[in-house]
């Protein structure tokens, strides 16, 4: 696992620039503390950061092929390059190392573009061949590492793992998408192929992209997609005995590691399920970590210890205060461009907790998208039912009226909720379940968005996004469709975002079983039945870990990973989120009606309406222009003064 970065002169072969590149290559030194290195050729240059977990003797970067024409920087694990290199050694390569960096440098030799559809794992690389003067770069899967590029205007194709390496070369110009200001306003992050930056890209999940010098930077190609099917005949017990088998391959291929190895262990379904894989495939106790939080309506600790003891893993757990809102600044320096899922903070404390005993982590993430574990995904079912009962034209008229003259409701009952409800039956499928995913909804939007961002926008919305994934999901299945869009949006945008920074922010390396690509091919053709059966999500899974995991574990109501935002900016946080967001440099940009801004503040304050999600993502974009250098100094959340 490391952090890569380079640049490539698409119009001529200028040499680099070394201050530059090492710049560059610096600004991830968090990614791997343990070796880094440039390569610098005319043309081209590559900057490496590593931490050593397999080939730790040989495996440093950038690697060539034997006559260097052909060189490579590589984020990530290709799980399956053993295997690779016994295939590849039939074609009569050779190899001088035992990391599968050299594999992916051969398996381009042979296969050339070709080679991501031998890769089994999480992986972003960039490869260089001078003998066909191009570059290549693709990403894994699922989106599980990150790729990031941009073209400076003098011809400079820059990369790097993380935006702030594109940053840091100092050629690329800081000037924000207002089309990604609405996405994240929309979705708590801004999804792929968008940053924060007009001028800088994503390379999507499951795409590649080759770059010829002399031509244009064209689009990249996808080279994957999931399909969901449905069209497997299996019944529910045979659907559990598979998943049993194809997780513990999974978990196994993930077990190849030369320093200390764990899991995280949450409490809930998928990590349980990780662990108790593991603990079932090695005869050394499995390395444990959970957080905790004073709040017990946060805390999930209870439930990861039936677990650890069941399978007596070396368990170890820290208690957060639920008052931890001191990394607000440190989440927007982590992440680049404006980040909102609040999860972030105990993400980032449970990586520091592993950190202090293993440097390499399973995770259960991707369970529910691959699996239909989402609560939210049993409303929208319920939700479709109506839907299907009646035309659109008449839930319009019946519903969307009813849903303008219920009162917003935070403070009763979630069952006297409604308004959520009507406005999700008086649209489309693909409209309800993008206003279920919206952290700041259209109508709140409208009023927040100043006439100066909305001219910008020129009446673009984000839900664009959901219906351009939707057109390609290839099925009318309503738990598939959103299922599709989920793996597409919030699993590589939200969740593997979060987990990717936090863990390399204290180099920890995190990988994710649950989203080995067979597995999840495989789960696309169950039927939907399977996954979500009346009110039970991940209906096959739950049944397949029966004899694995104690039954409150499997079948207790789902927590989440929370933090109490609404109490935090009614107390703690409530003086420097009034200043911020009044005072700071996102007041400065013209893009918020300040008069909305103080309305959400006193209703909230006053506990009058709950605004903690709208306010929480107004504070973290105004942290982001701050550590960005693009807004006025002002006080830091966490008391200390703006650079």
């Amino acid at each position: 696992m490391c952090g890569i970065t380079g640049v490539f002169d698409i119009r001529e072969q200028r040499t680099p620039e070394r201050e530059r590149l090492h710049r560059m290559n610096e600004s991830q030194h968090h990614r791997g503390p343990d070796e880094g290195d440039l390569h610098i050729e005319p043309g081209v240059g590559f900057g490496h950061r590593r931490l050593s977990v397999i080939d730790i003797a040989t495996g440093q970067q950038p690697i060539f092929n034997d006559d260097k024409t052909v060189a490579l920087v590589f984020n990530g694990e290709v799980y399956n390059y053993l295997e690779l290199m016994d295939e590849l050694r039939g074609h009569g390569y050779v190899f001088r190392t035992k990391s599968d960096s050299e594999a992916i440098v051969r398996a381009w030799e042979h296969w050339g573009e070709d080679c991501v559809h031998h890769l089994r794992g999480m992986f972003a690389f960039m490869v260089h061949d001078r003998r066909r003067d191009c570059l290549f770069m693709a990403r894994d899967r699922m989106g599980v590492k990150p790729l990031h590029y941009a073209v400076t205007e003098d011809g400079w194709l820059l990369f790097g793992s993380e935006l702030k390496s594109i940053v840091a070369h100092g050629g690329l110009r800081q000037e924000i998408d207002p089309r990604a200001i609405e996405a994240y306003f929309a979705l708590g992050y801004v999804p792929d192929p968008w940053t924060i930056y007009k001028h800088a890209k994503k390379l999507a999940p499951g795409h590649r992209l080759l770059v010829k010098r002399g031509q244009p930077v064209g689009e990249p190609q996808r080279y994957w997609d999931v399909k969901f099917t449905l069209d497997a005949k299996i019944d529910e017990v045979e659907a559990a005995e598979e998943m049993r088998r194809r997780l513990s391959e999974s978990v196994k291929l993930r077990l190849k590691a030369e320093v200390p190895l764990g899991a995280f262990l949450s409490g809930g379904v998928d990590s349980s399920a990780v662990v108790a894989a593991m603990a079932q495939l090695d005869s050394q106790p499995v390395n444990t970590c959970s957080i905790g939080f004073d709040d017990p309506k946060f805390n999930e600790t209870e439930f990861a210890k039936m677990v650890a003891d069941r399978y007596k893993t070396n368990h170890r757990v820290e208690v957060v205060g639920s008052d931890d809102f001191g990394l607000v600044d440190t989440l927007a320096h982590l992440y680049d461009e404006p980040y909102a899922d609040s999860s972030a903070i105990p993400t980032y404390r449970v990586c520091e907790l592993a950190r202090k005993h293993v440097t390499v982590a399973l995770s259960g993430d991707g369970g529910d998208e691959t699996f239909g574990g989402y609560r939210r995904y049993k409303m929208h079912m319920m939700e479709e039912r109506m839907r299907s009962a009646f035309p659109l034209a008449v839930r319009r008229g019946v519903f969307g009226p009813l849903a303008k003259l219920y009162p917003k409701a935070d403070w009763a009952p979630r069952v006297f909720r409604a308004k959520t409800t009507f406005q999700a039956i008086a649209r489309s499928s693909v409209d309800a379940y993008f206003n279920t995913m919206g952290l700041v909804r259209d109508p709140m939007r409208e009023q927040l968005f100043s006439s100066k961002l909305k001219r910008e926008l020129q009446g673009w919305n984000a839900i664009e996004i959901f219906h351009d994934h939707a057109r390609r999901a290839g099925t009318d299945d309503p738990l598939a469709l959103i299922q599709y869009i989920d793996l597409h949006t919030y699993l590589p945008g939200d969740i593997n975002t979060k987990v990717d920074r936090a863990s390399m922010a204290h180099s920890l390396e995190v990988r994710e079983p649950l989203m080995d690509h067979p597995l999840v091919e495989w789960s696309a053709t169950l039927p939907s039945s399977l996954k979500l059966r009346g009110q039970e999500g991940k209906y096959f899974f739950k049944k397949a870990m029966e004899p694995m995991l104690p039954h409150d574990v499997l079948y207790r109501p789902k927590m989440g990973f929370s933090v109490p935002l609404a109490r935090w900016l009614r107390g703690p946080l409530r003086e420097a989120t009034r200043n911020a967001l009044q005072r700071g440099a996102l007041a400065q940009t013209g893009w918020f009606e300040p008069s909305t801004i103080a309305r959400m503040l006193d209703q909230h304050e006053r506990g009058a309406l709950d605004h903690s999600q709208p306010l929480w993502v107004l504070l973290m974009f105004d942290a982001f222009l701050r550590n960005a250098g693009l807004g006025a100094s002002s006080e830091r959340v966490n008391g200390q003064r703006a650079a």
